[in-house]
């Protein structure tokens, strides 16, 4: 019997709107389970975002910092939650578990590949964002805040400045940084040599367990709050506070930019840089960010080497440091900008002079683009030869960036073990390499590839067995979980290169706080197997 078109025509539309079918009991179920397990008649269904509802692209990219996970090709949540307490959250984990939904949870977006709302592999999969948990309560009498998780680290500058003049947080350069997964998986910035990371710095925190729990240092007990001090996002529970140990700066302190290009010896100022960075007097931060430029008018190009430094003191004292340890770079007293804490962080931010630091309230950064990136660690000076070839490949890509980051100080004297992050002693400095894009038509691929050729012809030069990585540069290329049943030894593949020998350790604490492996992602920390416990 020939079907009638009308018949056709049902059967068409039923396919058609088969998905919304599929997808529209999970919301309902997920929205009555909410209500049952929260004491509140809050109406959830506010602060849901279904594909459905007009603002879902724009909350779903209101904090997608790297945009080759915003195109239409890449997988889309089922929904997005977004939380306005705790006890939201609490009920969250506590449904997606009954209904057996995946999560991602998000707090400021700067994943560099995605994971916090993209998934992959699980699919489907909704996204809790934070970003409306943004409580900051500074205590300068006690040297203190507690910062929920979806501040981000620039309107904790603010928030500090405004108390004090004198008291600072040693967190991310970066001002868009949501500070759930920025001290997760460690946090550094340019007090780093003076007190060590972000994480090195929570003195408590509020996290929501496995079981819809919130707990706090006291009741997570020691093993559980060192893992999530470092331990990187996503594997242990959903941190919704931190509670910080503010630290002291200067009442004045000093920043420079000095520039310097192959033609003005940039290859040996490089080098005597590596040398001594991270000898340092500890007060005293320098970067250098290495880029090509052109020299001409015709076009050609050159290799920048920009020198960005921060100095816990006046310009005399550093104008004096400088003579003594650097004295290569050439540093001037006009080179010199003598400044407050808060307004020293504009300009590490990179942005424009006299940009106020009231422009962190915006939560915005305004370098969003799409970018592939890779990090090592460096711990002898790369020759100048080498150099020399890094060079070469640089000139290969339009807008490569590479940075070094200066260790030592503080950084030597904190153990491997104190938290997850183990990248410590021995370290001279840290390197990123980067390549950026504005053009959704550009050749990912190409970008990609480049990233991958750096990243090996700088092999022989960084640290080995493992090669070590930072957990916040998340890079898939390191290795990566396939599926719920995350496999030890595949994760140890990129595990070890995070987290080193405190990957172990992360292993058994996720073995006792989440065994059957709710919070998961491509690189999250798994549970032992069975026969292993």
């Amino acid at each position: 019997m020939v079907p009638s078109r009308s018949s056709i025509l049902s059967i068409l539309v039923v396919l058609l709107l088969s998905p919304f079918i599929v997808s529209l009991p999970i919301q309902d179920r997920f929205l009555k389970c909410l209500s049952k397990y929260s004491d509140t008649s809050f109406p959830f269904s506010t602060v849901l975002y279904t594909p459905q509802n007009s603002s879902f692209t724009t909350v779903l990219q209101s904090s997608a910092q790297n945009l080759r996970f915003t195109s239409p090709s890449v997988p889309k949540p089922e929904f997005i939650f977004t939380p306005l307490q705790e006890s939201h959250i609490q009920a969250v984990v506590i449904c997606s578990k009954q209904l057996g939904i995946h999560l991602r949870v998000r707090s400021g977006g700067h994943d560099y590949e995605g994971l916090s709302y993209v998934s992959e592999i699980e699919k489907p999969f909704v996204v809790v964002d934070l970003a409306k948990l943004r409580s900051i309560s500074v205590d300068i009498e006690h040297n203190s805040a507690w910062v929920q998780v979806g501040v981000t680290n620039g309107e904790l500058y603010y928030r500090i400045s405004e108390k004090s003049k004198t008291h600072g947080f040693p967190a991310g350069t970066c001002t868009s940084l949501g500070m759930g997964g920025h001290i997760s998986g460690g946090a550094y910035g340019a007090m780093l040599r003076k007190y060590g990371l972000g994480a090195d710095n929570v003195v408590d925190a509020h996290l929501i367990d496995v079981h819809g729990r919130l707990l706090n240092r006291k009741l997570m007990g020691e093993d559980l709050f060192w893992a999530i001090r470092g331990g990187a996002g996503g594997s242990f529970g959903i941190v919704t506070a931190w509670k910080l140990k503010l630290v002291p700066v200067p009442s004045t302190v000093t920043v420079f930019t000095v520039t310097k290009t192959l033609e003005q010896g940039a290859t040996k100022i490089l080098y005597r840089w590596q040398e001594i960075a991270d000898k340092l007097d500890e007060d005293l931060f320098i970067k250098v960010l290495i880029q090509t430029a052109n020299v001409t008018s015709q076009g050609k190009r050159t290799i920048a080497t920009s020198y960005n430094s921060l100095f816990l003191g006046d310009a005399r004292r550093l104008l004096q440091i400088m003579q003594r340890s650097f004295p290569e770079l050439g540093l001037t007293r006009k080179d010199c900008i003598e400044t407050n804490w808060i307004n020293s962080t504009v300009f590490m931010a990179l942005l424009q002079n006299n940009t106020p630091p009231e422009v962190f309230l915006q939560r915005k950064d305004p370098n969003r683009r799409y970018f592939k990136a890779k990090s090592d660690y460096a711990k002898k000076p790369v020759s100048e030869k080498a150099l020399e070839g890094l060079w070469e490949k640089l000139f290969e890509v339009e807008s490569p960036l590479v940075v070094f980051t200066p260790y030592g100080g503080m950084m030597s004297q904190i153990s491997e073990s104190q938290t997850p992050f183990p990248h410590r002693k021995g370290t001279k400095f840290m390197i990123l390499y980067y390549t950026g894009w504005q053009d959704a038509k550009e050749n990912v691929a190409k970008h990609i590839d480049w990233t991958r050729m750096v990243y090996n012809y700088m092999k022989p030069y960084v640290s080995k067995n493992p090669r070590e990585a930072y957990a916040n540069y998340r890079d898939l290329d390191l290795g990566m979980n396939n599926n719920s049943n995350t496999s030890f030894v595949e994760a140890s593949a990129f595990g070890t290169k995070y987290f080193k020998d405190n990957f172990y350790r992360l292993v058994h604490v996720k073995t006792k706080v989440d065994p059957d492996n709710f919070f998961r992602h491509e690189q999250s920390i798994p549970p032992l197997p069975l026969h292993m416990r």
